[in-house]
Formats: C-alpha cells, sequence, structure tokens
C-alpha cells in the first residue's frame, strides 16, 4: 500500500522543472545545478553577448519570477454554510490572492482543473479593458 503525506507547501514548480530536465538532459545537470549554457548548446543555441536585443523588460521583473516560484505555506479552507449546494457540486469558488490561490491548487488539483476564471482588479475605480 501507498501512503501518500502532505508537507503543508504548495508545490516546488523549481525542483520539479528541474527534475524534468535531468530526466531529458542529464549531461546539464551537475551537482544539483542547471548548467544553461550546456543546455542552450544542446538545443543548438549559443550565447554571443551581444545585448542589443528587444525584451519586454520593467524593473521588478526578475521579483515577480522569484515570488511566482516561492512555495506556499497557505491553505485552502472550505465553508460549506456559505455554498450552494455543498454535497452536489462539481464547482469551486475560491476567494484570494490570485498568485497564492494558484500555486495552493496545484498541490491538491493537479491536472484536475478545467478551468480558472481570474476577476479582474476590483476597488480600483478603473475598468479592466485591454
Amino acid at each position: 500500500m501507498i501512503e501518500h503525506t502532505m508537507d503543508g507547501l504548495s508545490m516546488n514548480i523549481e525542483q520539479t522543472n528541474l527534475d524534468k530536465l535531468r530526466s531529458l538532459f542529464p549531461e546539464c545537470v551537475s551537482e544539483g545545478k542547471l548548467d544553461i549554457d550546456k543546455l542552450l548548446s544542446l538545443c543548438g543555441e549559443y550565447i554571443d553577448n551581444d545585448f542589443e536585443k528587444y525584451r519586454f523588460e520593467w524593473k521588478g521583473k526578475a521579483d515577480c519570477l522569484r515570488l511566482a516560484q516561492k512555495r506556499s505555506t497557505g491553505t485552502l479552507r472550505p465553508c460549506p454554510e456559505e455554498s450552494v449546494d455543498w454535497d452536489t457540486t462539481q464547482n469551486l469558488y475560491i476567494e484570494g490572492d490570485n498568485l497564492e490561490v494558484l500555486k495552493l491548487l496545484q498541490t491538491a488539483y493537479y491536472r484536475k482543473v478545467k478551468m480558472i476564471y481570474i476577476d479582474p482588479p476590483y476597488n480600483t475605480g478603473n475598468d479592466f479593458v485591454y
């Protein structure tokens, strides 16, 4: 019998991605670290140190990416008393910070979610139009 235990953290995206790369390109991982230059060269891309490239950059972009990869310790708590047809519904309404909720869904609902609707910013006094 296989026993699954939960450590109370969201999915470790970074380790999962590194494990995938290690399984496909074992020669690109050394001492637990990814050798990006080697990986790129195996894919026919070579570092040319050409800094005159167009990029979509903004201040804080690297911090945002680090925050997105950081593991969450939050918990999703059901509210049956506020729900409609709690025992028979196949839908969930989750309220919370979008990034945190998405990270929490990765562990419990991995490959089980059919659709996610993220409500646009509210209480900002602005319309959400793009």
